[in-house]
């Protein structure tokens, strides 16, 4: 799967589709690293072109490497079931990975690997161009959370600039082997719907050239708190 356009997206935004798939269509025969020797398919990610919000994760599983698409196994079952509670469509989000081919054995990816994919992320991230940024795993929240453990950012929320946040948040796959994990996943994830509205307030405010009025702060100003 690819990259889609919404029912109601302006006609300019097929540019940026084709853009995306060309991009998709780089991480498919990228050959910048190793992996590219031991993966069945590349993946480079899917979901809505004008997403709010986009999930990153840390690498593609066995699911994901056999078919080619992220979140695919058990963990992404979980991801998927837990948005479907909170009201949101796995087809309203983007999802990708830090690193595109799964390492073998599904062992941590490598300094070398993760600089060999951090161009494609940055890419996606200027295309795509969502307001809210989920972090899955720690080295995905390394790219936006650069100190701290874990289990003490999770549930942190953090302006990034260009008008966008990050929410740091353990791995599906971690949170389904700890039961604590799990509890804090959901929990940490029950924060989207509130920053969703609020992304979604200053996107319409802005397509009408206005601001939002005083005391309604959304992602991106500077006096925004979680």
């Amino acid at each position: 799967m690819q990259a889609v356009l919404p029912p109601d997206a302006l006609p300019g935004e097929e540019m940026r589709r084709q853009l995306l798939r060309r991009l998709e269509d780089e991480v498919r025969a990228c050959q910048r690293c190793p992996l590219a020797t031991t993966r069945t398919c590349a993946v480079p990610g899917e979901g809505n072109l004008n997403a709010v919000v986009m999930f990153v994760g840390e690498g593609p599983g066995f699911d994901e490497d056999r078919l080619g698409r992220p979140f695919v196994g058990r963990s992404g079952q979980f991801l998927t079931n837990t948005l479907a509670q909170l009201g949101i469509a796995r087809s309203e989000v983007y999802i990708t990975n830090v690193v595109k081919c799964r390492p073998p054995q599904n062992r941590d990816p490598l300094p070398a690997e993760l600089d060999a994919c951090s161009d494609y992320l940055t890419r996606q991230v200027a295309l795509i161009n969502p307001r809210i940024i989920v972090t899955l795993g720690r080295f995905s929240m390394r790219r936006w959370f650069p100190t701290g453990a874990i289990t003490q950012i999770h549930g942190h929320v953090r302006n990034i600039g260009r008008g966008r946040i990050a929410l740091a948040m353990f791995h599906p796959a971690a949170a389904l082997r700890n039961p604590t994990w799990q509890a804090a996943f959901i929990q940490d994830m029950a924060k989207l719907p509130a920053l969703i509205e609020r992304a979604q307030r200053a996107n319409a405010a802005a397509a009408r050239g206005e601001a939002l009025p005083a005391g309604a702060p959304h992602p991106g100003d500077e006096d925004y708190v979680a």
